[in-house]
Order: C-alpha cells, then sequence, then structure tokens
C-alpha cells in the first residue's frame, strides 16, 4: 500500500498532519448518501477533510474529494455531504484516537500512516468532545531530515 495524504487538523494556531481518518464512521453509516472515489494511490479513500477542535469540540469544516457519475468524476464538498452546514459540522458520529506526527522523520515506511517521526500527538475523542491528549516521543533524527508528515511520492492520473 502506498504512504497516503493525511487529513488536516487546525489545533491551538497550528496546522498539523492527521493520520486518522474520523470521517470513516460517518460514511459507512447510513446516513451518508456518498461514495468517494480514488483518484490516486496516494488517497485511497477519495476525499482529504480539514478538522478543527474549538472547545474541546471536533468539527469537519472543510471536504474535498470526488465521486464517480455517469457524466464522469464529480466534485464533493462538506455541503453535499452535510447540507446546510457549510461553515463545519460537530463531528458527534467520532469516537477514537487521532494521531498527529510532529518533528522530524525517523523511518519512512511506503504504506498507509506507518512512517515515524519524532513526536505523536494523541487526541482522544468521544462522540466528538475531546478527553484527553498524550504526547508520545519516538526518537531524534539526524538534523538533515525535513520535518513534520511529508508524502514522498505522488502520481496524478
Amino acid at each position: 500500500m502506498t504512504a497516503q495524504f493525511t487529513e488536516i487538523l487546525h489545533l491551538r494556531g497550528e496546522k498539523l498532519s492527521l493520520c486518522s481518518q474520523p470521517l470513516d464512521g460517518y460514511l459507512d453509516s447510513a446516513a451518508n448518501p456518498i461514495k468517494f472515489e480514488s483518484t490516486s494511490t496516494a488517497l485511497w479513500r477519495g476525499y482529504v477533510g480539514s478538522w478543527t477542535i474549538e472547545n474541546h469540540r471536533l468539527y469537519l469544516t472543510k471536504l474535498s474529494g470526488n465521486t464517480q457519475t455517469d457524466e464522469g468524476l464529480k466534485k464533493v464538498v462538506l455541503t453535499d455531504i452535510f447540507p446546510g452546514y457549510p461553515d463545519g459540522v460537530f463531528a458527534h458520529w467520532y469516537t477514537g484516537e487521532m494521531r498527529c506526527p510532529q518533528g522530524e522523520l525517523l523511518k519512512y515506511v511506503h504504506g498507509g500512516y506507518a512512517s515515524s517521526y519524532e513526536k505523536d500527538l494523541f487526541i482522544d475523542v468521544r462522540q466528538g468532545v475531546v478527553v484527553g491528549e498524550r504526547v508520545v516521543e519516538n526518537g531524534q533524527s539526524e538534523s538533515t531530515v525535513k520535518k513534520g508528515y511529508v508524502l514522498a511520492g505522488l502520481t496524478n492520473f
């Protein structure tokens, strides 16, 4: 499996890479009317979401993806899934632990979100409410390595 594009999390004024997919549970539910189409091996889920945490609550604020129609690929945005919520929707469906890698790359793995970085911020969420955070130190890399989550290669079709 190819390394995947991350989701985006805005937290305390920072833009972080989010190596979790909080929208998956909703997309798998009967409430979801859309099936996303992958346009790249680096984006098997077919979309990228932008998230924010405000007052300990997780919100999906932006969505960009594609779905297949009889006329070809159609762009999908947040209001296609959540009509009436153009500025964001509270992620009440999500319970789980979100991972945000931080620091420099320690080891690149060409699969999913398996690469390791100097630190991982884990955010524990229950029904859309943040109930805890923890940071795990994974080690230090050589000073010549780039910081943050990076997709090492991309092929567009």
